[in-house]
């Protein structure tokens, strides 16, 4: 197996050295892409060649140990920071599109370029760059679709691992995300133990089942589309108002409703933010990167797991998000020191819910710059 960058440089895995990588400036960010050949996923299929996107902020040091790796949503897209440089973005984004860890990364914030070589990366299965439904089978020359192969939360991450060794990373300080982004960071930390110091994961749970409804339903609304026919929708517009409302049901599950209330007081108003805000995710997102996605979520949970996690782990949850109230903590928690995980939790206090750990709220942003400074030291 061997991973190749947009460059074209191949880079053997066992003899791949550390570099140092040039970030880009978080006023001019570029997607780049790495190139994974027969990958073998946990089913036992191999997929003949894998692209996965990311973008990197940051220099590598010559140790390649100052990494923290950026995991994102079920949803959503790997820009964790800054602005696009023009032509940066990846299919589906727009260049004025804001990093969804703004907040927590930058000059003088936890996260911070100066010190940190960060790696944002997407998700095999996604649809922003990486290989998912609507990407080429090499075998038929048409969309794989429905024929695309069954994916876990282990080969997701098995992937971003392949591409850190091949940009040099030796060893992370952080992997960090939320909600899916969050099952991640838990699978990082049982499936590769030695690799990180910490994890942070963000309004999410350690197994899939607090999602399953929504999950469920996503399918559901998906798969029984009148332009479904069979997940073969390529080509065509058939899908598009389907994926435009299940988008905005989505975002008012996460609380978005609340946070356009401020600024869009009529619901009429609203309602027309809310998919504006939905057009441009409903025409980039292929509706079986769900299906994928979905079903891997229905499989994951690394509960029997925790005794092999050698991490420290800094879990949140928002006192407002539906989907991973607080309340989960207090069967979580004690798993964990059962386990000899040395845990740390915290509540995030504000009204934003599922997307709360992107806005700002008492202690929150201190909580986590304390908690990277310890993995640091």
């Amino acid at each position: 197996m061997d991973v190749t960058r947009r460059t074209g440089l191949a880079l053997g895995l066992a003899c791949a050295a550390p570099f140092a990588a040039k970030a880009d400036p978080l006023d001019a960010v570029t997607t780049r892409t790495a190139t994974i050949r027969d990958f073998r996923l946990r089913s036992g299929q191999v997929l003949p060649e894998v692209t996965l996107a990311y973008e990197t902020y940051g220099t590598l040091n010559a140790a390649g140990d100052n990494a923290i790796l950026m995991t994102h949503g079920y949803t959503g897209g790997h820009h964790a920071a800054g602005r696009y440089a023009p032509g940066g973005a990846p299919p589906g984004l727009a260049e004025t599109t804001p990093g969804s860890w703004d907040l927590m990364i930058g000059a003088g914030k936890p996260i911070d370029p100066a010190r940190h070589f960060v790696v944002a990366s997407n998700m095999l299965g996604s649809s922003y760059g990486s290989t998912n439904g609507a990407s080429t089978n090499p075998a038929t020359g048409q969309p794989y679709g429905p024929d695309f192969p069954a994916l876990t939360v282990a080969d997701i991450i098995t992937a971003q691992y392949l591409l850190l060794r091949s940009l040099g990373v030796a060893h992370l300080i952080a992997v960090m995300g939320t909600s899916y982004g969050g099952f991640q960071a838990y699978q990082w930390a049982t499936t590769f133990p030695e690799m990180m110091r910490g994890i942070i994961a963000v309004n999410t749970a350690p197994w899939g089942d607090a999602v399953a409804p929504e999950v469920r339903e996503n399918l559901q609304t998906v798969t029984r589309a009148p332009g479904f026919n069979g997940g073969r929708y390529y080509g065509t517009d058939a899908m598009l108002e389907t994926m435009v409302e299940l988008r905005i049901g989505t975002l008012k599950r996460y609380g978005l409703d609340a946070t356009l209330t401020p600024r869009f007081p009529d619901p009429v108003a609203r309602a027309a933010e809310m998919r504006r805000q939905a057009l441009p995710w409903a025409r980039a997102f292929d509706p079986n990167s769900l299906i994928i996605l979905g079903k891997a979520i229905q499989r994951f949970d690394v509960r029997s797991e925790f005794p092999r996690i050698k991490a420290k782990l800094l879990y949140a949850l928002t006192t407002t998000d539906q989907l991973f109230p607080p309340s989960l903590a207090r069967t979580i928690m004690p798993q964990l020191r059962r386990a000899k995980v040395e845990a740390q939790f915290f509540e995030i206090r504000n009204n934003a819910g599922h997307l709360g750990a992107g806005v700002d709220s008492p202690d929150w942003v201190p909580t986590l710059a304390a908690f990277i400074k310890r993995l640091e030291a």
